[in-house]
């Protein structure tokens, strides 16, 4: 009976075991995947992430653009000749314009936003702005990061 009884145990723990080892081989082959990364030309972009780079960006050249998948999802990078770096959502709406060596466009900058860095921050460049769901984040030129939420009101200011 005892002899059985450590029989059983012994299946129990190898299916476990097993199952454990299947399931970090699956997860393995999805993350090998889902990092699948390839350039692409600008037109292969979604038709709004050109859009947005011929308005704001006409007559810089374009360095890359990538295609970024990620296990459930897509995203693109582009870099610009001038240092720009930008990033847009699977279709094609801007995430993050980074302009190392420029400022960013007045035109992508939300109108509250600009005209809180105006009267707070009078000469000061947008070097950076990422935005996501629930707040847009800025860079200025003196090196300040502020956070606005959604509402375009002040949340955060660092250093």
């Amino acid at each position: 009976m005892l002899n059985k009884t450590v029989q059983m145990i012994k299946k129990k723990i190898m299916k476990r075991i097993l199952f454990a080892l299947f399931a970090v081989v699956v997860l393995g082959i999805a993350a090998v995947k889902a990092d699948n990364d390839k350039i692409i030309n600008k037109n292969q972009l979604p038709a709004q992430a050109q859009q947005f780079i011929n308005e704001n960006f006409a007559g810089v050249n374009l360095s890359y653009a990538k295609e970024e998948r990620d296990f459930l999802s897509r995203s693109y990078e582009v870099m610009l000749a001038d240092g720009t770096k930008l990033e847009f959502s699977s279709n094609g709406t801007w995430e993050e314009v980074d302009c190392r060596y420029g400022e960013v466009p007045s035109a992508v900058i939300p109108d509250p936003i600009k005209r809180y860095i105006n009267e707070n921050y009078q000469g000061e460049k947008v070097l950076k702005i990422e935005r996501n769901r629930s707040n847009y984040e800025i860079k200025l030129s003196n090196r300040l990061e502020l956070t606005f939420d959604e509402d375009f009101n002040i949340i955060d200011i660092d250093d």
